[in-house]
């Protein structure tokens, strides 16, 4: 299979033929797509045994990044690593597997969590924990978070995401519309309910705050298929807790899908903040330290994104106007094309 061609490859064929541009200001922004291309941003991804990790790996970047349990076994009894373009996934059990392989999983966990890079810095960006929408028992997973994580976490406690996965099973099946991929009511409130439950007992066994969501990772099993709900609630989530400077990246490694995307509760634009947020990253990283003018923009616009028409990139131009120096005016234009296959 041929590999897919990285987006900064693009930005620098696109850069190199604007004629406009002086060598210097070619110099520095190639320079700094260099360094972009070669950002990682690693996540560790755990929760008990069941509560869709892989399945959620594979809906967040594309299928066969991650092995699909259906038996009653956990296909992971280690740490796992998935290395994409520039996201790295750490695929690790959670508790729930017995007492010595729990004490086995929390050891692991701790290593990986003081972990440092080749610079000292503690490797994992970002903690993701599932937690199964379909189980009333979610003890393991509260002292999988408050015992385990978060007393290992630091001082940056922004790097702990809690996520509810399989909203569609969280009644028994029940009140979710498989036609539309939506909960009706009564399942809304539920979930809404169990949100503030999961928020209030974190809170009150370590006194952080955490924000959590829930979703569904969707499914394919033979001939019947489900699409994923709130996906996009998720990575924008994701997105947030990221780095400023390391977010452009996720737009390498994204399912390129556009139905992984489409079905979510409609509280906000997600896409739209999506498309802002890598938008800017993405602008940032390429303009840092150069004098960048209108001109340019628009090549960053063409290059990286598909069409989606003008009051997207008057969207993002709103959002992103003002971060690089003298060029917010022209912004919206350069990103009136955005991600075709996200629409």
């Amino acid at each position: 299979m041929q590999k897919e061609e990285h987006f900064t490859d693009k930005l620098a064929n696109d850069i190199q033929r604007d004629d406009t541009l002086d060598a210097a200001t070619k110099a520095q922004i190639m320079s700094n797509l260099r360094k972009m291309k070669d950002i990682k941003v690693n996540i560790l991804i755990t929760g008990a045994t069941g509560c869709g990790k892989s399945s959620t790996i594979n809906a967040l970047f594309g299928e066969n990044k991650a092995k699909v349990g259906q038996g009653v076994d956990p296909e992971t009894m280690e740490i796992r690593k998935h290395e994409l373009s520039n996201i790295v996934l750490y695929d690790s059990p959670g508790l729930g597997d017995g007492k010595e392989a729990d004490l086995e999983h929390a050891k692991n966990i701790t290593a990986k969590l003081y972990e440092t890079d080749d610079k000292g810095n503690l490797l994992i960006d970002l903690v993701l924990v599932i937690l199964d929408g379909g189980s009333r028992d979610l003890g393991t997973s509260f002292q999988l978070i408050n015992k385990v994580i978060i007393p290992n976490l630091g001082e940056d406690k922004k790097r702990l995401l809690v996520a509810i996965n399989q909203a569609d099973v969280a009644m028994k099946g029940r009140n979710w519309n498989h036609e539309k991929n939506f909960p009706e009511l009564e399942l809304v409130d539920f979930l809404d309910e169990k949100v503030k439950s999961t928020q209030k007992r974190i809170k009150e066994a370590t006194g952080v705050d955490v924000e959590p969501i829930y979703y569904s990772a969707g499914y394919k099993d033979g001939d019947q298929k489900q699409n994923p709900y709130n996906l996009s609630k998720l990575m924008l989530l994701i997105l947030q807790h990221t780095k400023q400077e390391k977010r452009a990246v996720f737009a390498q490694d994204m399912n390129k899908d556009s139905k992984m995307w489409k079905d979510d509760d409609r509280l906000s634009d997600y896409r739209g903040e999506i498309r802002s947020t890598l938008a800017e990253s993405i602008t940032n990283g390429a303009s840092t330290g150069a004098d960048i003018g209108s001109n340019i923009l628009g090549g960053l616009g063409s290059i990286v994104f598909g069409s989606a028409g003008e009051r997207v990139g008057e969207a993002v131009g709103k959002v992103v106007g003002g971060v690089v120096g003298g060029v917010a005016g022209a912004i919206g234009g350069a990103v009136s094309k955005i991600f075709s296959w996200f629409d």
